[in-house]
C-alpha cells in the first residue's frame, strides 16, 4: 500500500475537484439510501391506506435526482482528477529516464521503457479515478445500507450479515493473487511492447534476411504467454462475484425464514420486509463492486510499484549541489591521468592512464583499432559517463565541478550514427538552439552544404525527414547534424568517425562542411580513414585503452615501429589494393 499512498500524492494539487468529488460521493449514497428507505411508508402508507402519496412521490424524485447528480459529478470530478495525475506523473517519468545515464540506456531497451511509460501509467489511471472514486462512493453506500438493515430490523441484519467475513476473506486473497499475477501480465506486455518495437525499427534487416516469418513467430509466443497472464487475472476477477452471489443467496434465505415468524407473531410490517429484502439485494451491489474495486487497486499497485521503481533509479552522473556555471572555454582541455572502467565491471578498464592536452582551437584526432576505446574517450568529453580514476579539466576546471548542463551547452556531437527526429528540417537544424531565426538556419544549412539538398524539395525547410530522417540519404543527414552543430555554436566539437561510410561525393561535401564548422573550435576527432587527420594538431593512438604515442603525421608517419605508422601503412596497403581490383 506505500505504493498507492505515494500515488495518491500526485492528486494533492488537486485537492479542490477532490473535495468536489467526495461531496458528489456523499449525495450519492444519501440518495441510494433514501430510495430505499421510501419503500416502508409506500408500502405501508400509500399503498395499504392511500396516504402521504404527494410526501413519497416529492420525497422519491428528490432522492433519485440527488443519486443521479450525485454519481454523474463524482465521475466527472474523479476522471479528471485521474486524467491530470496520469498526465503529471506520465511526463515526470518520461523526464526522468531521459535524464538517465547512457549505462541506463545500454541495459534496457526502447520498448520496455516505453511500456513503462504507456501501458503501467495507464494502468495507475485507473487507480486515481475509476477505483478509487468506487471506492469511497459504494463504501459510503454500503454503510448506509447497513445501518438501514439494523434500523428496520437488528436480529435480521445480524443474520444477514453472518456471511460477511467469508466475503471479506475472499476479497483479501483475491487481491493477493490478482497483484501477483499484474505484475507478470505487466511484464509479459513489456516483452510484446520491446519485440515490436524492436522489429519496426530493424524492418529494413528483417525483410532482407526473409525473417518475417521468425519475428512474427516470436512475437506470438510473446503474445501468447500475455494471453495467458491475462486470462489468470480474469480467472481471479470472475472468481468472487459468484461466491458472493450465492453466500448472499444462503443469508437471505435465513433472514426470509426468520423474518415470517415475527410478521405472524406482528412485530414487523411488511412494509419493514419488503424495505429490508431490498436493501439487502441493493447491498450487495456496492459489495460486489468492492469486489472488483479491490482487484482493480491491487493492479494498479502492482503497475505503480514498476512505477516508482523507475523514478527511484538516479544513475546519470552526479553533480555537485550548486556547482557553478561552466565559462566559456578559452585555454585548454586536459585529459590528467584519466581511468575509466563501466560500472558492471569495475575492475576491468577500458580506458588506463591517458594524459594529453587540447588547446584552444587546436584539432586533436584519437586514432586506434577497434575496439581501442576511442569512442568511450569521447563519451567522458560531455559526461556521458563519469572518469573512475585522474580527472578531465576544462581552462583547469575539473568537469565535474561545474553545472552539467552548462558542459554540455558547450559541446557539439557529431556522430556516425545520425540521429535526426521526425519533424521538420528546419526544427532538426535548431534542435540545439530552439529560437534560432530561420534566416540562422539557413546560413547554418549554407555552411554545411545542406542548402544545396534542401532547396529543390516541395516544402524546403518546413518538409518533414521521417524516423530518423529515414527520407534522406546518408551524406544528407551527416550534413544536417553538420549545420545543427554549426547552428549550436559550440565552443568545443567531438566528432566521432562523423565521415566513415560515405560514398566518395558525400565524404568530399561532409569534410567541406566539417571544415567549416571546425573553425576555431577546439575539436576531437575519431577517425576510422586516417587520411582525414593528417593536418591535425595532434595525433593521440590508443591501444588497448592506453596512450602509446602523441604526435603530428609527419612526425608519427615516420616512427619506427610505432602504432600510428603501421594503422597509416596499413590502410593505405588496403586503399591501393581496392584502388587495383
Amino acid at each position: 500500500m506505500n505504493a498507492f499512498k505515494r500515488l495518491l500524492r500526485y492528486a494533492a494539487p488537486y485537492r479542490g475537484r477532490l473535495i468536489g468529488a467526495f461531496v458528489a460521493m456523499v449525495c450519492y449514497a444519501i440518495g441510494s439510501a433514501a430510495i430505499v428507505r421510501l419503500i416502508v411508508p409506500l408500502f405501508d402508507k400509500v399503498l395499504a391506506r392511500h396516504q402521504r402519496l404527494e410526501y413519497v412521490a416529492v420525497l422519491s424524485v428528490a432522492a433519485f435526482f440527488l443519486k443521479s447528480v450525485g454519481d454523474y459529478a463524482s465521475d466527472y470530478l474523479m476522471t479528471q482528477v485521474g486524467q491530470r495525475v496520469v498526465t503529471d506523473l506520465r511526463n515526470q517519468l518520461f523526464r526522468h529516464t531521459l535524464g538517465q545515464s547512457a549505462t541506463f540506456f545500454s541495459r534496457r531497451s526502447s520498448g520496455q521503457l516505453l511500456s513503462r511509460i504507456t501501458n503501467d501509467v495507464n494502468q495507475v489511471q485507473r487507480a486515481v479515478s475509476e477505483t478509487v472514486a468506487d471506492l469511497i462512493r459504494e463504501s459510503m453506500t454500503a454503510v448506509l445500507y447497513v445501518g438501514l438493515l439494523f434500523s428496520f430490523d437488528a436480529r435480521l441484519a445480524i443474520v444477514s450479515l453472518t456471511t460477511m467475513p467469508l466475503v471479506v476473506y475472499g476479497l483479501w486473497r483475491l487481491g493477493q493473487r490478482v497483484r501477483r499475477t499484474t505484475r507478470r501480465s505487466q511484464e509479459s506486455l513489456e516483452e510484446v511492447t520491446h519485440l515490436a518495437t524492436e522489429a519496426f525499427v530493424g524492418h529494413r534487416i528483417v525483410k532482407a534476411f526473409g525473417a518475417e516469418d521468425r519475428e512474427a513467430q516470436r512475437f506470438g509466443a510473446a503474445s501468447q504467454r500475455l494471453y495467458r497472464t491475462y486470462m489468470k487475472v480474469t480467472a481471479a476477477l470472475a472468481s468472487l462475484p459468484p461466491l458472493m452471489e450465492f453466500i448472499g443467496g444462503l443469508a437471505a434465505i435465513g433472514a426470509v425464514y426468520l423474518a415470517s415468524d415475527e410478521i405472524a407473531k406482528g412485530t414487523l410490517t411488511e412494509g419493514n420486509l419488503t424495505a429490508f429484502l431490498a436493501t439487502a439485494f441493493m447491498l450487495y451491489t456496492p459489495i460486489k463492486r468492492l469486489s472488483r474495486v479491490n482487484a482493480g487497486l491491487q493492479q494498479s499497485i502492482a503497475a505503480a510499484e514498476r512505477i516508482f521503481e523507475l523514478l527511484d533509479m538516479d544513475t546519470e552522473v552526479p553533480q555537485v549541489p550548486g556547482a557553478p556555471m561552466l565559462a566559456r572555454p578559452r585555454q585548454s582541455v586536459e585529459f590528467r591521468d584519466v581511468g575509466f572502467a563501466y560500472d558492471d565491471a569495475p575492475d576491468r578498464f577500458i580506458l588506463r592512464h591517458i594524459s594529453f592536452t587540447a588547446h584552444a582551437g587546436q584539432v586533436v584526432a584519437i586514432v586506434g583499432l577497434s575496439g581501442a576505446g576511442k569512442t568511450t574517450l569521447a563519451n567522458l568529453i560531455p559526461r556521458f559517463y563519469d572518469v573512475k580514476e585522474g580527472a578531465i579539466l576544462i581552462d583547469g576546471v575539473d568537469i565535474r565541478c561545474v553545472n552539467l548542463a552548462s558542459l554540455r551547452q558547450a559541446i557539439a556531437l557529431v556522430t556516425q550514427d545520425t540521429v535526426l527526429f521526425d519533424d521538420t528540417i528546419a526544427d532538426n537544424i535548431a534542435y540545439g538552439a530552439p529560437g534560432a531565426s530561420r534566416g540562422a538556419i539557413e546560413a547554418a544549412a549554407r555552411a554545411a552544404h545542406a542548402h544545396e539538398f534542401i532547396g529543390p524539395l516541395a516544402a524546403g525547410y518546413d518538409a518533414r525527414i521521417g524516423e530518423r530522417g529515414q527520407r534522406l540519404s546518408g551524406g544528407q543527414r551527416q550534413r544536417l547534424a553538420i549545420a545543427r552543430a554549426i547552428l549550436k555554436d559550440a565552443p568545443l566539437l567531438v566528432l566521432d568517425e562523423a565521415t566513415s561510410s560515405l560514398d566518395v561525393e558525400s565524404e568530399l561535401l561532409v569534410q567541406d562542411a566539417l571544415a567549416n564548422l571546425m573553425r576555431n573550435r577546439t575539436t576531437f576527432v575519431i577517425a576510422h580513414r586516417l587520411s582525414t587527420v593528417r593536418h591535425a594538431d595532434c595525433i593521440v593512438a590508443l591501444e588497448h585503452g592506453e596512450v602509446l604515442e602523441t604526435g603530428r603525421h609527419d612526425e608519427l608517419v615516420t616512427r619506427p615501429g610505432g602504432l600510428y605508422a603501421k594503422l597509416y601503412a596499413l590502410q593505405a596497403f588496403d586503399e591501393r589494393d581496392e584502388a587495383a581490383s
